[in-house]
């Protein structure tokens, strides 16, 4: 399946370049110096983009639930809602932690985010933030981005597909070969 050209209103991202641009932000991260004890992803966006930086640097991941985008498809930001508790594989959020997302748009999501876990969580010794994209309008800057994006366009990732798939449709979406090589 290819994707249409992207342009200043819309972004378009294959499944290939989606990995090669996680493969990037962590080796940014990588190249900077900073070492990190523990990853928490943003669920659901940042699942992704978290998961792959744990296996590469071998960190426990924590997953943080938070919703702000349910109105109009997803489209439009709502009220943010943060999860009660973190799921992660040892211990608990403490020295350095590494927060991540495929992507800060307002950026009301990850201020609220960082000042929720440096408050819960007091042994964070230092906190910083890894997206993909960092869009042009956001009021808050990550510390580590591949892509910034000026023109603030509307990012289609390749996982939207299942965003309108269900389970009654899935023996015809696999005979069509919905899947990049």
């Amino acid at each position: 399946m290819t994707v249409p050209p992207s342009t200043e209103t819309d972004l378009w991202i294959s499944w290939p370049k989606y990995h090669e641009l996680i493969e990037q932000l962590a080796l940014k991260i990588h190249q900077s110096g900073w070492k990190f004890d523990k990853i928490v992803c943003l669920a659901r966006g940042g699942m992704r983009v978290g998961d792959v930086i744990s296996r590469i640097y071998d960190v426990p991941l924590g997953i943080l639930a938070t919703s702000s985008y349910r109105e109009a498809a997803g489209t439009v930001q709502g009220q943010l809602d943060i999860a009660q508790y973190i799921t992660i594989t040892r211990g608990t959020l403490d020295g350095n932690v590494l927060l991540v997302d495929d992507m800060v748009d307002t950026g009301l999501t990850f201020r609220g985010v960082r000042d929720h876990l440096r408050e819960q969580f007091p042994d964070i010794e230092e906190l910083r933030t890894a997206v993909v994209w960092w869009k042009g309008h956001s009021k808050f800057e990550p510390d580590y981005y591949i892509e910034h994006l000026p023109t603030n366009p509307w990012i289609h990732q390749p996982f939207e597909d299942y965003d309108t798939l269900r389970p009654h449709q899935l023996q015809a979406w696999l005979r069509k070969g919905h899947r990049e090589t």
